[in-house]
């Protein structure tokens, strides 16, 4: 199939892709037409059925797979697919792995792993947390193992949530083994845990959009109260101990204009803050590099906030 991180305006589409949105909607003449969302495991394209009662256009929902035909056009600056005919396909006649993006990296490996740095906490209190999250809740397993990181931006596919949260971890575990007074039992522990709220922010692929929950507490508060909610299920959990866990989880994004509650007060959470940053831009210019084809200048880019230049293409 040709995936649509390839397309280009002008080419024929005649293919299977999934259907991640689709909404009715009326032109300013007060015709009716079909906007909707591609989908594939490299990216979504929009995508417009402009006769949507004409001959060959099936009826079709929101995470259907549908045989597509069409013409990839440009519009505004970004791609478009005229959708001429769709067919909702039946099952058997695509492979699912092709529409929806899992990371590169083994999901039990990477869940091995990061169980193997749980086993290593010595503090009694903050590893019955962890294990209550991450050995003992099969429902909060499945679901951090399934979760992506974000909508978009960084670690946007299935696994993603695991990924990213292993790779902080193990900054983490660099930094304190570099700078001997942090406290390596708390750092790590807030590590394991400062995204877990995303199990509950976002929802799982195919949709990977936020959840009413995440539009209105977002994964940081979320985050905050699962950990409340464990330590006080385990007895004779240190307060102070819980404050500071919970703070690193409040204050990991490390400023107020992004969208932290707090801001790092202690070395554990200042730590947290730049292993979760350092990370999360790392893995955000490794996406921007995968889809370069053309050497040079790249131009703005708002999430760097400057022109991206890549020293190397593979």
């Amino acid at each position: 199939m040709k995936f649509i991180k390839d397309f280009i305006p002008g080419d024929r589409v005649a293919d299977i892709y999934m259907c991640k949105h689709k909404q009715a909607a009326t032109t300013k003449n007060g015709k009716e037409y079909y906007s909707v969302i591609l989908q594939d495991k490299t990216g979504t394209v929009d995508a417009k059925v402009w006769e949507p009662g004409g001959a060959g256009i099936d009826e079709f929902d929101a995470t259907d797979c549908i045989d597509v035909f069409g013409e990839v056009t440009s519009f505004n600056g970004a791609l478009q697919v005229n959708i001429k005919r769709a067919r909702k396909c039946r099952e058997g006649e695509y492979d699912l792995s092709n529409y929806l993006p899992v990371s590169s990296k083994d999901n039990d490996v990477m869940y091995k792993e990061l169980l193997g740095i749980i086993a290593t906490i010595e503090n009694p209190y903050l590893k019955k947390l962890l294990e209550a999250f991450f050995v003992e809740d099969a429902a909060f397993v499945e679901a951090f193992r399934k979760s992506s990181a974000a909508k978009t931006v960084h670690h946007s596919f299935i696994g993603g949530l695991l990924e990213h949260t292993l790779s902080v971890t193990k900054l983490c575990e660099f930094m304190a083994s570099s700078y001997p007074m942090l406290k390596r039992d708390l750092l790590l522990t807030a590590a394991i845990c400062h995204d877990i709220g995303k199990t509950k922010e976002l929802s799982l692929f195919p949709i990977n959009d936020y959840t009413d929950q995440g539009q209105f507490l977002g994964h940081i508060v979320m985050g905050c109260e699962m950990v409340g909610e464990k330590a006080r299920s385990i007895d004779g959990f240190p307060e102070l101990l819980k404050q500071e866990l919970q703070h690193c989880i409040l204050a990991h994004h490390g400023e107020f204009e992004y969208g932290s509650p707090k801001k790092p007060a202690i070395m554990e959470a200042v730590a947290l803050n730049l292993a979760d940053n350092t990370d999360a831009k790392m893995e955000t210019f490794s996406e921007i590099l995968q889809n370069i084809t053309t050497p040079g200048w790249q131009g703005f880019n708002k999430f760097f906030e400057t022109n991206i230049y890549p020293s190397k293409i593979d």
